[in-house]
């Protein structure tokens, strides 16, 4: 073993191998979908973003996606331009039986073959539909009919045999649109072919979950640490409505050696932003804070008017929140701010529903309404109508409350109801997470 030490102090051990195996070529891979149907928006491809998951964990970077109509010039087009591209091309769609199916005959074409009834794959569709009581008919026969060059792939969920083609140290492979025929395929066949043709990387990612930060902020305070990385290490951003995901790729010949610098690296960004930081993988906050809440043994209600019930949405979208979640209430309106909550006509008289004063109120009586270790609260002008100039579209009050404190934070978002309905919602999740007691008694 090597050890390393970076600009910022951080030692990491790497095996001597590392350095023979980042000079060698990294397995491209191009995904390939055919079909009007996904052009005109009316299916949605979600066949490309399974395979990108599952061809970086056995080491092949996808670096492009492709869509194509069903037209055989632009079909052709795209097989040359990704075999230029990419060690390896998986198309999807275009191998039902009617006419405007192309893969298969484009295929044939492009390799210049025949196509030629293969046996046992008559057979295998043959008793797909005896299996069934359905007569094979003719269009469904011709689905057995394959290009001569190619190597055939069994469908074990469907009709219509996958395709491998090797030519000049490329691969193409040819797999049914439907996301659990090609799931199956891929899972059983592909995957496993794969990684014996070509010498893969290890590819390791870890994902780090931060909130209350925007991206540029966040960007700033780990400049040093970002620029520090090891060259086989490479940061992401991954922003959303009110959190922003870090997600370290670490490319390598041993896992456990990627693994262990990955953690030294994390350990030390937990230094610098470990205030924002919430988690880690694909848990997302109402998880993170559900598992606080289950940990400390402490019981929430909500009190929510702009956020309409979006809030006890995400709360109560994770299996389990009834050990801690006991309910919520909704006082859109003034008359049941103040007859169902309890909030003091005064209050919304003189500072009206939008306040730091209402909401502290609204946090504290629903505490107590529900008898709860902890309270939270929102009142904002979502928009677009509603607002005035000193409380613009996006002003947004957010309160937690407990038996120690009532926290209160003041949002300026945006113009967009959705997205404020969105951000606040989040927003209070992560005040809730920075505000509970450290120990369950409070």
């Amino acid at each position: 073993m090597l050890a390393h030490t970076t600009p910022l102090g951080v030692k990491i051990d790497f095996c001597i191998f590392g350095a023979y195996f980042l000079k060698m070529k990294t397995v491209l891979a191009e995904l390939l979908t055919i079909g009007d149907e996904i052009l005109y928006g009316q299916i949605v491809d979600t066949n490309s973003q399974w395979m990108s998951v599952e061809l970086s964990n056995i080491g092949i970077k996808v670096i492009r996606k492709t869509t194509v109509g069903d037209v055989e010039d632009e079909i052709l087009t795209a097989f040359a331009e990704a075999e230029k591209r990419a060690d390896i091309v998986l198309i999807t769609g275009g191998l039902g039986p009617t006419s405007d199916d192309l893969t298969k005959p484009c295929l044939a074409k492009y390799f210049n073959c025949g196509l030629k009834m293969h046996e046992e794959a008559l057979q295998e569709v043959t008793e797909f539909f005896k299996s069934r009581g359905r007569e094979l008919t003719e269009v469904n026969r011709q689905q057995a009919a394959l290009p001569e060059c190619c190597e055939k792939i069994t469908n074990a969920m469907g009709t219509a045999p996958g395709m491998w083609f090797e030519k000049n140290g490329k691969v193409f492979v040819s797999m049914p649109g439907v996301p659990h025929e090609m799931k199956r395929m891929m899972t059983n066949i592909i995957i496993p072919k794969l990684t014996k043709t070509f010498n893969t990387p290890v590819i390791y990612h870890k994902v780090i979950r931060t909130a209350g930060i925007g991206e540029s902020f966040l960007a700033e305070k780990i400049e040093a640490w970002e620029k520090a990385l090891p060259p086989h290490v490479k940061l992401a951003y991954l922003p959303s409505l009110g959190e922003v995901k870090l997600r370290l790729t670490s490319i390598g010949n041993s896992l456990l050696d990627l693994q262990k610098e990955t953690e030294a690296l994390t350990e030390n960004l937990i230094g610098r932003v470990g205030h924002f930081i919430y988690g880690f993988g694909e848990d997302p906050l109402e998880v993170a804070v559900g598992n606080l809440l289950k940990e400390k043994n402490l019981t929430l209600a909500v009190a929510e008017s702009c956020t309409g019930g979006y809030l006890s949405h995400l709360i109560t979208s994770v299996p389990g929140s009834s050990q801690y979640f006991l309910g919520s209430i909704i006082p859109y309106a003034y008359e049941i701010k103040m007859r169902q909550l309890g909030v003091r006509p005064e209050t919304l008289e003189k500072f009206g529903a939008v306040s730091e004063e209402t909401i502290k109120e609204m946090a504290n009586l629903v505490r107590a309404k529900f008898n709860t270790d902890i309270g939270v609260a929102t009142s904002g002008i979502a928009g677009p109508g509603g607002a005035t100039p000193e409380k613009p579209v996006g002003t947004v009050w957010i309160a937690y409350s407990d038996k120690h404190q009532t926290v209160t934070r003041k949002l300026q978002l945006s113009k967009d109801r959705l997205i404020n309905i969105k951000m606040a919602s989040t927003a209070v999740l992560n005040l809730i997470r920075l505000s509970l007691p450290s120990n369950a008694m409070g």
